[in-house]
This record gives structure tokens, sequence and C-alpha cells, in this order.
């Protein structure tokens, strides 16, 4: 005959079996967390960057509606530009707040031979990214302007007092 187990002996291989359990579970967790994030990134990062693009154009002391933003790599038809660079006048503002910066990017789009009306600060100084904005009828200039300084933000002019433009039918504004 065999001899009783202790009580101690019984609970033993439930407590190794709960163990056990509760680490395949948490692996499982693991790996079900990680698929999810892999299946949501790509979205989840698209819509970031639509926010992030949204709030470096919108102007701080009015709440409205996010601006039409055209990117380079998916630009509706535009069609060629009307002026010439030298026809094309800019005005160049300072939105990061970097003293100089906009006399140093107006001298290199001189350069390129557009016209600069002038350049110096914007109404203020925490633009994410480089912002090109165009008066109304200049869109295909400002995508011109856009790939000449390597940026991909382009849109309407939108905050700011076209009595402010000294003329200029373009602005590039500077970011961080």
């Amino acid at each position: 005959m065999d001899a009783p187990l202790s009580p101690d002996a019984l609970i033993r291989p439930w407590r190794r079996a709960t163990l056990v359990a509760s680490l395949v579970a948490a692996i499982e967790l693991v790996a079900l967390l990680a698929l999810a994030f892999l299946l949501l990134a790509k979205r989840l990062s698209h819509a970031i960057a639509h926010r992030a693009t949204a709030t470096a154009l919108a102007a701080p002391a009015k709440k409205k509606a996010a601006p039409v933003v055209h990117h380079l790599a998916k630009a509706p038809a535009i069609g060629k530009p009307k002026l010439t660079r030298a026809q094309s006048t800019v005005l160049v503002l300072n939105g990061n707040g970097r003293a100089g910066a906009a006399h140093t990017v107006a001298a290199q789009l001189q350069h390129l031979g557009y016209t600069i009306r002038g350049a110096g600060n914007a109404p203020r100084s925490d633009y994410a990214t480089s912002v090109v904005m165009f008066r109304p009828g200049y869109a295909a200039e400002a995508h011109r302007l856009a790939r000449d300084a390597h940026t991909s933000v382009v849109g309407p002019l939108d905050g700011i007092a076209a009595s402010s433009l000294h003329g200029a039918k373009l602005v590039f504004i500077l970011g961080a």
C-alpha cells in the first residue's frame, strides 16, 4: 500500500502548473501587443503626421479649420508655373527663432533666381517644419519654390495679412 501524501506534496504540482500557465499567458499577451502595434503603427503614424502638419499651419490666435495642405508627393495637377523665378516674389520669414536664419535663406533663394521682397520674423517662432504659402493663383510657383527649398509642406496663405507681404506672391516660413 502506498503511503498517504502530505498536504505539501499535494499542493506542489498545482503551484508549478499555475506558474507555467501564468508564464504562457504573459508571453501570449506580449505577442498580441506586438501584433497590434505592427497592425496599427502605419495608420497611427499617418494620423500623427497629418495632425502635426495641421498644427504647423494653424494660426495660434484664432481657431479655424485646418487649411488644405498639398504635399509634393501627392500634389494635385497644378500645371506649370506662369511666372519665372525672377518674377516670383518671395517674403522669407523666420518661424524657428534662430537669429539670422531668414536672411541666410533669403540670400540662398536670391542666388537661385527668386526676387526677395523682404526677410524678417514670422508672427510666431514655433513652426515645426518649413512651410511655403501662396496667394491665390500662385500654387504652381509655390510648389516650385518648395521643391527648390527642399521642403514638402505647401498651403494657401493663412494667418498673415496681405498688407504685410510687401507685394510678395509667396511666403516661405522657416521651421525647426
